[in-house]
């Protein structure tokens, strides 16, 4: 999955290998139930399913084993414990309604928070009980997902010489390659005004000043698959800007770890909580410790002209260069690979973390049953805000009052990120008061428009 019209630096990530890989049944275990006991988990969203070239497969997960399925058949099922949604195509006036006691929800969403604002409010992201997104205080964190691991890091950088011989042909010192023009987070506003300051090569369809030298490094494929004469191009840049498409901690994409792969030194502005995974204090620019477009267009001139302390932001490529403890842990810590074939991808991980729980959560409530009310009920594990949670967007240059009548960033973004709030408030409404009819949901809208006009 990528974002809609992305190019070059919104491209498909590292681990989507899992397409074309064998199916996975997970790690084994003393499980002996036949299939036909078995908890059903369904995949509401059935692109996803990572089992092929069938619809239903059994795994056998470290607590216990569950039968899993992408066929809507079963939606109602008393054994199907849980249903997993995938974020970007969760739209609230489509939930499978009405929402089953016997059921938990599980969400994935690893793409960008404009792919689904609804996901970033309170009454949102606590429709789900269990979530796999790129935030760490999620349930199964998937905050690296583009970091295929250190060694990604440590690849070498192009020669300082050979990157100031690039320079004095011509060749800007920064990088901007982007195709994707209109997200929230507003970037281009940014680079534009950067642009008055510092020369800026941008090749893709946004503020595009100048073309690659090939037809071959033109085509869209050729960027989004690290095609390696690409790379050798895009790495004679001394700065990339590494501008998310929208703002929220620890999502990260390959326009940051691209970069540093390359020896680039990324100019960057995206989860706001990206210093806890550096690999050390001096790897990144970012550009929200600056005051201005302008003092950030200084500072790259001072670097640029000062190859040693340029090169100080490269020194996580050394032999012992990456001092965070925090990353490297974290890389070793998760369970799922990012092009290794010997690790589950993603999606089977959160799969079998899904069984697992549902496992529990059965055995549980058969004993609460057993006891006849002396064993309580298991509690339901409800998503909290911290596992999205996005902010509003923000103009990407200037404050939201600058912005002329009819700015189209405005009129987009500002009205998708409240009107998700409703969308969101509207579906949670309809589920506790046992709603069985999606029509009904616009009704909801209404209501909830018309109770904030009078407020």
């Amino acid at each position: 999955p990528c974002e809609a019209g992305g190019w070059a630096q919104d491209a498909v990530p590292p681990g989507a290998a899992f397409v074309a890989a064998a199916s996975y049944r997970g790690p084994g275990n003393n499980d002996t139930r036949s299939n036909k006991a078995l908890p059903i988990l369904l995949w509401w969203s059935g692109s996803l399913f990572p089992h092929f070239p069938g619809d239903t497969e059994r795994i056998d997960c470290p607590r216990g084993s569950c039968l899993v399925t992408r066929s809507r058949r079963v939606a109602r099922h008393r054994r199907t414990k849980a249903l997993i949604f995938y974020g970007t195509d969760f739209r609230a006036y489509e939930a499978p309604l009405p929402r089953l006691p016997h059921q938990t929800w599980a969400l994935f969403h690893e793409e960008s928070p404009m792919n689904n604002y609804v996901l970033s409010h309170p009454p949102g992201i606590q429709l789900f009980n269990y979530t796999a997104t790129f935030r760490r205080e999620s349930d199964y964190p998937l905050t690296l997902q583009w970091l295929p691991g250190a060694g990604y890091l440590r690849g070498p950088a192009v020669p300082l010489a050979e990157k100031d011989a690039w320079r004095r042909r011509g060749y800007a010192p920064v990088l901007y390659m982007q195709s994707h023009c209109d997200v929230p987070s507003d970037r281009d506003r940014y680079v534009r005004e950067l642009m008055k300051y510092i020369q800026v090569d941008s090749y893709g369809k946004c503020l595009h000043n100048r073309e690659l030298p090939s037809e071959r490094l033109r085509d869209t494929s050729t960027a989004t698959t690290e095609d390696s004469e690409f790379m050798t191009f895009i790495a004679r840049y001394k700065f990339h800007l590494a501008l998310e498409n929208a703002i929220c901690d620890d999502y990260m994409t390959e326009k940051l770890w691209r970069p540093m792969h390359l020896g680039a030194v990324p100019v960057y502005r995206g989860s706001p909580a990206v210093r806890d995974w550096m690999p050390n204090n001096l790897s990144i620019i970012l550009i929200d410790d600056f005051d201005s477009p302008q003092e950030l267009a200084k500072y790259l001139d001072f670097l640029d002209k000062n190859g040693e302390e340029y090169l100080k932001y490269l020194e996580y490529k050394n032999v012992g260069g990456i001092k965070n403890q925090f990353l490297l842990e974290s890389l070793e810590r998760r369970e799922w690979g990012v092009n290794d074939m010997t690790l589950p991808n993603y999606l089977n991980g959160f799969e079998c973390f899904i069984c697992d729980r549902e496992n529990i959560r059965v055995k549980e409530e058969q004993e609460h049953k057993k006891s006849r009310g002396k064993i309580p009920a298991p509690r339901p594990h409800i998503a909290q805000f911290k596992h999205m949670g996005c902010p509003m967007p923000t103009p990407g240059f200037g404050s939201v009052v600058d912005l002329a009548e009819g700015d189209s960033w405005k009129e987009m973004w500002l009205q998708d990120y409240w009107q998700s709030l409703d969308q969101g408030e509207a579906l949670t409404a309809m589920i506790h008061r046992n709603e069985s009819h999606q029509g009904r949901f616009w009704d909801y809208m209404h209501e909830i428009f018309l109770k904030r006009t009078r407020q």
